[in-house]
């Protein structure tokens, strides 16, 4: 039984130590290396609005040729497969967005393309703490849930707020009622 706890033992040390390992090697790799190169092809960008569904990445390839070499052309779509309307075209010189951006309001299929630099996204922002539930009426439609509404329903003594105010018990009469 000793030998076999000193065993166990012996294996968890190990996983710990080749845990520990790679957590150290992730830690080197990620921070400096993925962030900069991404802000720095952010600075290579430009996002394309009101792009025609039938436009091909080769169609804004060539429109966007005269600014500078393109790099990659990516064209979003839904869950679908159907394009959103919007892309995103990464040059390889930075000067090149400014070339870019001189093609604002020109014309790719018959449709006026609106075009800008490319922004870098913010971890984090406009995500907020929200307001999770038990929030009076605020949290969810009138009308969810039981006898008095569930949470949400946000009514007359806070009935049904997620544990704020006085919740009745029973068949649901509250405070303040007098059969007589």
């Amino acid at each position: 039984m000793k030998q076999k706890l000193k065993e166990l033992e012996q294996e968890a040390a190990k996983l710990r130590s080749t845990q520990q390992g790679a957590a150290a090697e992730e830690a080197e790799e990620e921070p400096a290396g993925e962030a900069s190169g991404k802000e720095e092809a952010d600075t290579r960008s430009v996002f394309v609005n009101n792009v025609d569904w039938g436009a091909t990445p080769e169609e804004l390839q060539q429109h966007f040729a005269t600014c500078g070499t393109v790099n990659r052309v990516t064209i979003l779509t839904d869950k679908f497969g159907q394009p959103k309307g919007f892309a995103y075209i990464e040059f390889l010189e930075a000067d090149a967005v400014d070339n870019a951006i001189m093609l604002d309001n020109s014309e790719l299929r018959g449709r006026q393309i609106k075009v800008m630099r490319k922004r870098t996204n913010v971890p984090g922002l406009k995500r907020g703490r929200g307001r999770g539930r038990g929030r009076g009426f605020y949290g969810a439609p009138r009308g969810r849930g039981g006898y008095y509404g569930g949470y949400g329903y946000g009514g007359r003594y806070g009935y049904g707020c997620g544990g704020y105010g006085y919740a009745p018990r029973g068949r649901g009469r509250g405070r303040g009622y007098a059969p007589y």
